[in-house]
Formats: structure tokens, sequence, C-alpha cells
């Protein structure tokens, strides 16, 4: 175990966020090393923009070649997901199991304690527990936390979120353009790192593929044909292929007999989640059954207010308000306050 220390190894892609993280880092006093991980194996191009990045602050850089590991445990289980008829968000996979591990690995590799990156969000520590949490960023719009909530206490201590007290990007942007480096002005990132298209498209392109099936609506009657399930995720209603004389929604998919369910908007409607494969950062999720919490139920999502139950290894959670479009494969997140305190896959309704 690396002794506590004034290094640090950052996250850094050569984009705006993780440069002004860079940025922010030395002016603590922190001895910077940037780290790029190339989840495609070959992608040159990102791999230069870090180079320049890292040159231009002053700092060393690591790159390394992460796509077998990205390929077998991402983009696998995001395929598979979609085909299972369930919408996944692989940043959730990513983070513990890629992105934070390979940070942990190679800080210890060069000694530094410290590790950080450009989300935005913050740290909380409880000092009457000795425990670490995920809290959300100052600028609700721009807060990462949702998908950070499978960080592990190993990780949480050693780690620094230089961003999480900033407003807005326009803020992080200036700050960069301050000490007049070139990428102040680069584009956000998109929303999927992996994916220049669409995603099922995307999906095919590898070589999977669902068959066609039929549309049903809430009590089972066919009402056309749908091109495979990977296509569809519930909330959908652009892009359905077929015309009903009034909105359609995806309400639910029914992998196991190949259907999609078309209804209502009230019927994208529900109050009671059940999810599974649930993770608690500080332990039991037994610790705040009970407690008034927040949750969310996707990453664009308002927290909202919400109890929960333990059963065996699924967690029921109620909430105060029904919640639209719960989609299974996503995550529900809890909160204590301001603070993530875990969360598990949605499995049902």
């Amino acid at each position: 175990m690396v002794k506590k220390n004034n290094k640090v190894l950052l996250g850094l892609s050569g984009g705006v966020d993780s440069t002004a993280a860079a940025l922010l880092l030395k002016e603590k006093g922190y001895k910077v090393t940037g780290y790029y991980f190339d989840v495609h194996g070959d992608n040159n191009n990102g791999r230069e923009e870090a180079r320049e990045t890292a040159e231009s602050l002053g700092i060393d850089l690591i790159c390394e070649d992460v796509s077998r590991d990205f390929s077998d445990i991402v983009i696998d289980n995001f395929c598979r997901e979609y085909l299972r008829g369930r919408t996944p968000n692989p940043c959730i996979i990513c983070n513990p199991a890629i992105k934070f591990k390979k940070l942990i690995e190679n800080a210890d590799k060069i000694g530094a304690y410290h590790i950080a990156t450009g989300h935005y969000c913050r740290i909380k520590y409880d000092e009457e527990t000795d425990e670490y949490f995920v809290r959300r960023g100052v600028s609700l719009k721009k807060d990462q936390s949702y998908v950070l909530y499978r960080l592990n206490q190993q990780v949480l201590r050693r780690l620094i979120f230089p961003l999480g007290q900033f407003e807005s990007k326009e803020d992080i942007r200036t700050l960069v353009r301050e000490k007049n480096l070139r990428n102040a002005e680069k584009k956000d990132s998109q929303e999927i790192c992996f994916i220049n298209t669409d995603y099922a498209k995307y999906i095919e392109s590898l070589g999977f593929s669902s068959k066609e099936g039929d549309f049903v609506d809430e009590e089972g009657n066919v009402l056309g044909k749908h091109k495979g399930i990977l296509h569809y995720t519930v909330g959908q209603r652009k892009g359905l292929g077929i015309a009903l004389g009034k909105p359609a929604f995806v309400t639910s998919i029914d992998p196991e007999k190949n259907r999609v369910v078309l209804g209502d908007n009230y019927e994208l409607f529900n109050n009671k989640v059940v999810c599974e494969n649930y993770f608690f950062s500080a332990g039991s999720p037994k610790r705040f059954e009970g407690k008034k919490l927040y949750a969310k139920v996707r990453y664009s999502a308002k927290p909202a207010v919400v109890s929960y139950e333990v059963y065996d290894k699924k967690i029921i959670a109620t909430f105060d308000e029904p919640q639209r479009a719960i989609a299974p494969g996503q995550s529900l997140v809890f909160y204590l306050d301001d603070a993530v305190v875990g969360g598990g896959f949605i499995a049902s309704t």
C-alpha cells in the first residue's frame, strides 16, 4: 500500500475537464501524472491529444491499451443487455472494473497515493465512521455521481474530484482559456465513448442480431411487427415504425416471447422498483433501510424521495411519487442527502 503523499495520477483524455482538473491539482501543490487509457486499442488521435495536453501542462503521461478488458467486460455486457431487452449504462460497468481499477493499479506502480478524474462531483468524508462517499457536484445539471455508485472504499479514500465545486462548464473553459491552452474550446465528448453511431447499428456491426417479433398491447393483442428487441427501450416513442393513430410508447419488453409492449404514456409510471446485484460502498444496505432517502432511476432523472426494504439478494424500493419509464438494466442509485450510499441494477417494476 502506497503511503499518503502529494503525488496524484489523473485520468487525462485531452478534453477540457481533465485539463482543468490538472491545472487545479497543480495549483494546490500536487505532483500530477496523467493517465490515458485507450478503449479501442488503436485510438492514435486520442493518444496524441492526451500527449499534447500533458506536454502543455508540463506533466508526465502514461498511456495504456485497455481494449481487451474493455471489450470483454464493458462492450460484451452492453450488447448482451440490449439483446435481453434491457437498457444498460456502460459507464457504471466501466468505472469500477476498468477506469478506476486501472488508475489505482498505475498509481501504485508510480508511488502515487491519490487518483483523480474530471468528474463533476465531490467526496464526502464521515469522521465518525472513517468512511468516504461520492457526493453530488455543486452543479446539479452537470452532476455525475450517478455513474460512480459502485466505487469501493479503497478507491474513494484515495480519490480527488477537482471540478466538483464548479457551477458550469463555461467556468471550466474560462479557467483553461486563462492558461492559453488550445483545448479550451474542445467539444464535449459523446455520451457513449466507444460509439459514434446508432447503438443498434453498432451492436449489429459486431455480429449480434435480434429477430423480428410482435408489437402487442397490454392485453397481449398483436398490433404489428417490430424489427428486433435490441432496437427498443422502455419509454421510447420515436422510431417505432408503427402507426396506431395515437401516441404509443414502449411500456415493457418481453425477451422470452420476443414481444415489445406498447401503451399510453400513463402506463409508464410506477412507484415500485425491484433491483438486484446491489452495491453499497459503506457495507450492508440494511444500514439505510427505512431511512428517508432519494433515488434516481436513470442518469438524467431528478432525485425523488424513496424508501426500500432488503429481501434476500434484492431490494424493493417504493417512491413517494411514481417515476416515469423505469427501464430494466438501468441503475437505481440511492442518496442520503447529497451523498451516494449505494444502488443496484433495475430488474423490474
